[in-house]
């Protein structure tokens, strides 16, 4: 049986939200975990930190001022970050949030059981997306292989 020696880095999330508190709390919860976390306070420098890095997910707040969670995912499907998004709101029901009217893969409410839905739902879209991406790359690699003995 052969182990690699090569560890794959830990997957890469980023978290918007303006309320600082809640942002520590969600971080420290996730680096926990082993995940590797940048946080934001505005849905602008989200945009920015995107521009700039790929990131394997991002959570965001829904109410923020200057622009709202639904809207930066829309401008964030605009571009071509592929990242899956989980969008948290204590306004869920209220506003009548959810992934076909936020664009988001997953809407959690603020809850006592918030942190648990969330590291499931990143586990989960973690899960799916790796699903998605190995078939590529190692079709990918084997046509790279083929070309170079062709």
């Amino acid at each position: 049986m052969k182990f690699s020696s090569e560890k794959k880095a830990p997957d890469h999330l980023l978290m918007v939200d303006d309320n600082k508190m809640g942002l520590n709390a969600r971080k420290a919860v996730m680096e926990e975990l082993g995940y590797r976390v940048t946080t934001v306070a505005t849905p602008a420098e989200a945009l920015e930190r995107l521009a700039e890095e790929r990131y394997d997910l991002v959570i965001t707040d829904y109410k923020m001022p200057g622009m709202n969670g639904a809207e930066l995912i829309r401008k964030m499907r605009k571009t071509e970050c592929a990242a899956p998004v989980i969008l948290i709101s204590g306004f869920v029901d209220a506003l009548g949030l959810d992934e076909a009217t936020t664009g988001a893969d997953i809407v959690i409410q603020k809850s006592s059981h918030e942190v648990s839905h969330m590291v499931r739902g990143v586990k989960s879209l973690l899960r799916k997306a790796s699903v998605k991406k190995k078939p590529a790359g190692s079709q990918g690699s084997a046509a790279k292989a083929k070309k170079k003995h062709a």
